[in-house]
């Protein structure tokens, strides 16, 4: 019987176009696209597990999956996958992994980046959030401090959503400018549904002074997601990292 093995694709796309990561009913996502054309490569149905579940319209520039299969990898197979592929997603690497690893639970840390900015530009419309004023970046900053200290982010996620727990390890927050754009930095063990959109609307209310510092420890303390900003939009949003120990899963 033909060995089966497990392989890791590093990738990145523009979520502008996608209904989110995760396959639906409603409208097309990432993984059912990228699904259908590696069955295509190896003529038999392959089932691929993401590192998480970006929403619709939510970029990736740095992403990780996994899948098995019994067949010999494809001759040629990461550029036949990418000539396939529509030109919003593009794989970079395949790696044959250990059985031990699992996109979603080997991953020891995810870090999103928000972008923003202050002059309009045609070119970014579909992957920066256009500001009419200027934040204080400083006061931002120091409400990143606050929200550091903290754990438990029920504030900052969808009431609806499907999650065991509400606590989060929170290893960095913080507002940076990058040519020209305001950019925000965050990273943690995980993430909660919608929970970095509500972070980014919040601190942009404390940096436009519609809330102050002082209230985020009541916003946090309180768990309830209408204290805290609206969700800024989609576009902006990022994954940008997802850690894992390599040296332990790569073959």
């Amino acid at each position: 019987m033909p060995r089966k093995v497990r392989y890791a694709l590093e990738l990145a796309y523009k979520g502008t176009n996608y209904r989110g990561w995760q396959s639906q009913l409603n409208g097309t996502t990432l993984q059912e696209v990228i699904e259908a054309e590696l069955s295509k490569l190896y003529q038999t149905r392959i089932t691929i597990m993401g590192c998480g579940r970006t929403d619709a319209e939510v970029h990736a520039s740095y992403f990780v999956a996994h899948f098995e299969a019994y067949q010999e990898m494809p001759h040629r197979f990461l550029f036949r996958l990418n000539q396939m592929l529509p030109k919003d997603i593009a794989i970079y690497t395949v790696s044959e992994v250990t059985d031990t690893f699992h996109a979603r639970f080997s991953a020891t840390y995810r870090k999103y980046i928000y972008k923003t900015t202050f002059v309009k530009n045609p070119f970014d419309e579909d992957g920066v959030l256009f500001l009419y004023q200027t934040p204080d970046i400083v006061l931002m900053n120091q409400a990143c401090k606050v929200l550091l200290v903290h754990t438990d982010f029920a504030s900052f996620c969808k009431r609806t959503a499907d999650n065991k727990t509400t606590i989060c390890d929170l290893m960095e927050a913080e507002w940076k400018m990058e040519q020209g754009n305001l950019v925000f930095h965050v990273k943690a063990n995980r993430f909660l549904r919608n929970m970095v959109r509500a972070l980014v609307g919040t601190l942009l209310e404390i940096g436009n002074g519609k809330t102050r510092i002082e209230d985020l420890e009541a916003i946090l303390k309180s768990g309830e997601r209408s204290k805290s900003g609206k969700s800024v939009a989609a576009k902006g949003l990022y994954l940008a990292d997802i850690g894992y120990n390599w040296d332990e899963y790569r073959k």
